[in-house]
Protein backbone atom coordinates (compact mmCIF):
# COMPACT_ATOMS: atom_id res chain seq x y z
CA UNK A 1 0.00 0.00 0.00
CA UNK A 2 2.67 2.80 0.79
CA UNK A 3 4.00 2.43 -2.86
CA UNK A 4 0.33 3.11 -3.82
CA UNK A 5 0.29 6.84 -4.49
CA UNK A 6 3.49 6.90 -6.61
CA UNK A 7 1.82 4.43 -8.83
CA UNK A 8 -1.38 6.40 -9.23
CA UNK A 9 1.19 9.32 -10.00
CA UNK A 10 2.65 7.46 -12.30
CA UNK A 11 -0.97 6.34 -14.02
CA UNK A 12 -0.90 10.03 -14.37
CA UNK A 13 2.13 10.49 -16.07
CA UNK A 14 1.10 7.43 -18.64
CA UNK A 15 -1.86 9.57 -19.40
CA UNK A 16 -0.17 12.46 -20.16
CA UNK A 17 2.07 10.14 -22.60
CA UNK A 18 -0.81 8.82 -24.34
CA UNK A 19 -2.38 12.11 -24.21
CA UNK A 20 0.75 13.71 -26.28
CA UNK A 21 0.92 11.06 -28.68
CA UNK A 22 -3.08 11.56 -29.91
CA UNK A 23 -2.47 14.89 -30.26
CA UNK A 24 0.31 14.37 -32.41
CA UNK A 25 -1.18 12.85 -35.19
CA UNK A 26 -4.44 14.76 -34.92
CA UNK A 27 -3.61 16.30 -38.29
CA UNK A 28 -4.62 15.04 -41.86
CA UNK A 29 -1.80 12.78 -43.43
CA UNK A 30 -1.34 10.75 -46.60
CA UNK A 31 -0.74 7.29 -46.34
CA UNK A 32 -0.99 3.73 -48.19
CA UNK A 33 -2.36 0.48 -47.50
CA UNK A 34 -2.04 -2.14 -49.69
CA UNK A 35 -0.36 0.41 -52.55
CA UNK A 36 -3.08 2.47 -52.28
CA UNK A 37 -3.08 6.27 -51.28
CA UNK A 38 -5.79 7.17 -48.25
CA UNK A 39 -6.17 10.31 -46.45
CA UNK A 40 -6.32 9.61 -42.89
CA UNK A 41 -8.03 12.33 -41.02
CA UNK A 42 -6.77 11.97 -37.43
CA UNK A 43 -9.12 14.62 -36.13
CA UNK A 44 -10.55 12.40 -33.49
CA UNK A 45 -7.15 12.21 -31.97
CA UNK A 46 -7.36 15.66 -30.14
CA UNK A 47 -10.46 14.66 -28.42
CA UNK A 48 -9.23 11.33 -26.97
CA UNK A 49 -5.51 13.45 -26.29
CA UNK A 50 -8.82 15.47 -23.96
CA UNK A 51 -9.91 12.55 -22.27
CA UNK A 52 -6.67 10.79 -21.07
CA UNK A 53 -5.94 14.58 -19.53
CA UNK A 54 -8.89 14.10 -18.03
CA UNK A 55 -8.29 10.65 -16.73
CA UNK A 56 -4.60 11.97 -15.75
CA UNK A 57 -6.51 14.97 -13.44
CA UNK A 58 -8.59 12.34 -11.91
CA UNK A 59 -5.51 10.16 -10.99
CA UNK A 60 -3.93 13.57 -9.34
CA UNK A 61 -6.56 14.13 -6.81
CA UNK A 62 -6.52 10.71 -6.11
CA UNK A 63 -2.66 10.45 -5.47
CA UNK A 64 -3.06 13.22 -3.01
CA UNK A 65 -6.29 11.82 -1.24
CA UNK A 66 -4.73 8.18 -0.62
CA UNK A 67 -1.19 9.58 0.52
CA UNK A 68 -3.32 11.59 3.39
CA UNK A 69 -5.31 8.89 3.82
CA UNK A 70 -2.53 6.72 4.09
CA UNK A 71 -0.19 9.32 6.06
CA UNK A 72 2.32 8.34 3.07
CA UNK A 73 4.25 11.67 2.50
CA UNK A 74 7.63 11.65 0.81
CA UNK A 75 10.14 14.07 -0.95
CA UNK A 76 10.39 11.77 -4.27
CA UNK A 77 6.60 11.56 -4.07
CA UNK A 78 6.27 15.38 -4.06
CA UNK A 79 8.70 15.35 -7.05
CA UNK A 80 7.44 12.79 -8.68
CA UNK A 81 3.50 14.26 -8.99
CA UNK A 82 5.14 17.58 -9.99
CA UNK A 83 7.17 15.96 -13.16
CA UNK A 84 3.64 14.38 -13.84
CA UNK A 85 1.69 17.28 -13.81
CA UNK A 86 3.97 19.06 -16.23
CA UNK A 87 3.46 16.36 -18.78
CA UNK A 88 0.09 15.61 -18.32
CA UNK A 89 -1.01 19.27 -17.76
CA UNK A 90 1.87 21.57 -19.23
CA UNK A 91 3.06 19.97 -22.09
CA UNK A 92 -0.08 18.43 -23.40
CA UNK A 93 -2.09 20.78 -23.27
CA UNK A 94 0.82 23.05 -25.11
CA UNK A 95 0.41 20.58 -27.69
CA UNK A 96 -3.33 20.87 -28.19
CA UNK A 97 -3.04 25.13 -28.25
CA UNK A 98 -0.14 24.24 -31.09
CA UNK A 99 -2.43 22.02 -33.37
CA UNK A 100 -5.09 24.72 -33.30
CA UNK A 101 -2.88 27.80 -33.86
CA UNK A 102 -1.84 25.28 -36.63
CA UNK A 103 -5.52 25.07 -37.77
CA UNK A 104 -6.28 28.78 -37.42
CA UNK A 105 -3.18 29.97 -39.43
CA UNK A 106 -3.82 27.69 -42.04
CA UNK A 107 -7.29 28.90 -42.02
CA UNK A 108 -5.93 32.42 -42.78
CA UNK A 109 -5.72 33.75 -47.11
CA UNK A 110 -1.61 33.91 -46.01
CA UNK A 111 -1.61 30.32 -44.73
CA UNK A 112 1.33 29.88 -47.35
CA UNK A 113 3.69 32.60 -45.69
CA UNK A 114 3.11 31.34 -42.01
CA UNK A 115 6.05 30.25 -39.88
CA UNK A 116 6.10 27.69 -37.96
CA UNK A 117 7.13 29.90 -35.64
CA UNK A 118 3.97 31.18 -35.09
CA UNK A 119 2.77 28.38 -33.07
CA UNK A 120 5.55 27.63 -30.81
CA UNK A 121 4.29 30.43 -28.08
CA UNK A 122 1.91 27.35 -27.45
CA UNK A 123 4.99 26.08 -25.76
CA UNK A 124 4.75 29.20 -23.28
CA UNK A 125 2.09 27.33 -21.23
CA UNK A 126 4.46 24.52 -20.45
CA UNK A 127 7.26 26.76 -19.22
CA UNK A 128 5.36 28.65 -16.91
CA UNK A 129 3.72 25.71 -15.87
CA UNK A 130 7.13 24.47 -14.74
CA UNK A 131 7.85 27.80 -13.15
CA UNK A 132 4.65 27.77 -11.13
CA UNK A 133 5.10 24.01 -10.26
CA UNK A 134 9.21 24.77 -9.09
CA UNK A 135 7.84 27.78 -6.97
CA UNK A 136 5.01 25.42 -5.31
CA UNK A 137 7.66 22.86 -4.45
CA UNK A 138 9.94 25.31 -2.25
CA UNK A 139 7.14 27.05 -1.07
CA UNK A 140 5.32 26.83 2.69
CA UNK A 141 2.02 24.99 2.26
CA UNK A 142 -0.81 27.51 3.22
CA UNK A 143 -3.14 24.55 4.01
CA UNK A 144 -6.82 25.43 2.14
CA UNK A 145 -5.42 27.36 -0.58
CA UNK A 146 -2.75 27.85 -3.39
CA UNK A 147 -0.66 31.02 -4.53
CA UNK A 148 -1.27 31.32 -8.23
CA UNK A 149 -3.46 29.33 -10.75
CA UNK A 150 -2.72 25.33 -10.20
CA UNK A 151 -1.23 23.84 -13.46
CA UNK A 152 -4.00 21.39 -13.37
CA UNK A 153 -6.53 23.67 -13.75
CA UNK A 154 -5.08 25.50 -16.51
CA UNK A 155 -4.47 22.15 -18.30
CA UNK A 156 -7.98 20.79 -18.17
CA UNK A 157 -8.97 24.71 -19.74
CA UNK A 158 -7.20 23.74 -22.21
CA UNK A 159 -8.05 20.05 -22.79
CA UNK A 160 -11.72 21.53 -23.10
CA UNK A 161 -10.88 23.07 -26.16
CA UNK A 162 -11.28 20.10 -28.54
CA UNK A 163 -14.23 18.96 -26.84
CA UNK A 164 -15.96 22.32 -27.52
CA UNK A 165 -14.81 22.51 -30.60
CA UNK A 166 -16.59 18.72 -31.20
CA UNK A 167 -19.83 19.17 -29.03
CA UNK A 168 -20.64 22.62 -29.23
CA UNK A 169 -19.25 24.13 -32.68
CA UNK A 170 -21.03 27.46 -32.14
CA UNK A 171 -18.81 28.09 -29.11
CA UNK A 172 -15.48 26.48 -30.73
CA UNK A 173 -15.56 29.65 -33.37
CA UNK A 174 -13.94 31.39 -31.55
CA UNK A 175 -10.86 29.25 -31.44
CA UNK A 176 -10.88 29.76 -35.31
CA UNK A 177 -8.90 33.20 -34.30
CA UNK A 178 -4.81 33.05 -33.17
CA UNK A 179 -5.60 36.20 -31.60
CA UNK A 180 -8.09 34.50 -29.20
CA UNK A 181 -5.35 31.86 -28.99
CA UNK A 182 -2.66 34.25 -27.84
CA UNK A 183 -4.73 35.92 -25.32
CA UNK A 184 -5.51 32.78 -23.87
CA UNK A 185 -1.97 31.75 -23.69
CA UNK A 186 -1.01 34.67 -22.06
CA UNK A 187 -3.72 34.72 -19.69
CA UNK A 188 -3.50 31.16 -18.26
CA UNK A 189 0.72 32.09 -18.18
CA UNK A 190 0.06 34.50 -16.08
CA UNK A 191 -2.63 33.53 -13.90
CA UNK A 192 0.11 30.42 -12.64
CA UNK A 193 2.67 32.18 -12.01
CA UNK A 194 0.57 35.70 -10.43
CA UNK A 195 0.23 36.03 -6.76
CA UNK A 196 -3.28 35.79 -6.66
CA UNK A 197 -4.65 33.32 -4.29
CA UNK A 198 -6.76 30.37 -5.43
CA UNK A 199 -8.47 27.99 -3.30
CA UNK A 200 -8.58 24.33 -2.94
CA UNK A 201 -11.15 22.27 -4.01
CA UNK A 202 -10.44 20.42 -1.12
CA UNK A 203 -11.17 22.28 1.71
CA UNK A 204 -9.10 22.14 4.95
CA UNK A 205 -12.35 22.83 7.30
CA UNK A 206 -15.48 22.03 7.12
CA UNK A 207 -17.39 25.09 7.61
CA UNK A 208 -19.89 27.34 5.70
CA UNK A 209 -16.60 30.02 5.39
CA UNK A 210 -14.50 27.05 3.32
CA UNK A 211 -17.25 25.61 1.87
CA UNK A 212 -19.18 28.37 0.53
CA UNK A 213 -17.08 29.03 -2.76
CA UNK A 214 -16.82 24.82 -3.51
CA UNK A 215 -20.63 24.79 -3.31
CA UNK A 216 -20.82 27.48 -5.93
CA UNK A 217 -18.60 26.27 -8.28
CA UNK A 218 -20.67 22.96 -7.98
CA UNK A 219 -23.86 24.52 -8.38
CA UNK A 220 -21.95 26.25 -11.25
CA UNK A 221 -21.01 23.07 -13.11
CA UNK A 222 -24.77 21.25 -12.13
CA UNK A 223 -26.36 24.44 -14.12
CA UNK A 224 -24.32 25.21 -16.85
CA UNK A 225 -22.94 21.51 -18.12
CA UNK A 226 -26.91 20.73 -19.38
CA UNK A 227 -26.61 23.64 -21.11
CA UNK A 228 -23.41 24.80 -22.33
CA UNK A 229 -22.23 20.72 -22.11
CA UNK A 230 -17.90 21.60 -22.39
CA UNK A 231 -18.23 24.85 -23.14
CA UNK A 232 -19.09 25.11 -19.20
CA UNK A 233 -15.66 24.52 -18.74
CA UNK A 234 -14.26 28.08 -19.51
CA UNK A 235 -16.91 29.13 -17.78
CA UNK A 236 -16.40 27.60 -15.04
CA UNK A 237 -12.84 28.83 -14.92
CA UNK A 238 -13.74 32.72 -15.06
CA UNK A 239 -16.30 31.54 -11.75
CA UNK A 240 -13.00 30.19 -10.23
CA UNK A 241 -10.83 32.75 -10.48
CA UNK A 242 -13.68 35.17 -9.36
CA UNK A 243 -14.41 33.03 -6.20
CA UNK A 244 -11.02 32.91 -5.17
CA UNK A 245 -10.94 36.42 -5.11
CA UNK A 246 -13.73 36.70 -3.20
CA UNK A 247 -12.60 34.20 -0.72
CA UNK A 248 -9.61 35.92 -0.64
CA UNK A 249 -10.86 39.25 0.22
CA UNK A 250 -13.06 37.58 2.43
CA UNK A 251 -10.31 35.99 4.48
CA UNK A 252 -8.27 39.48 4.75
CA UNK A 253 -11.47 40.84 6.33
CA UNK A 254 -11.89 38.06 8.71
CA UNK A 255 -8.53 38.24 9.74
Amino acid sequence: MKHLPNILTLGNLFCGCIAIAFIMTSQPYLTEIGGVPYWITGTEQAYWGAIFIAIAAVLDVLDGLVARSLKLFSSIGKDLDSLADLVSFGVAPSMILFKMLWAANIAQPNAMEVSMLAMTPAFLVACFGALRLARFNVSVSTGSTFTGMPIPAAGILIASFPLINLYTPQFGVFFKSTWVLYSIIALVCWLMVSRITFFKLMPSKWDFKSLWPRLTLLVGAIILFPVMKFAAIPALFVLYIILSLVYRNQKVVTV
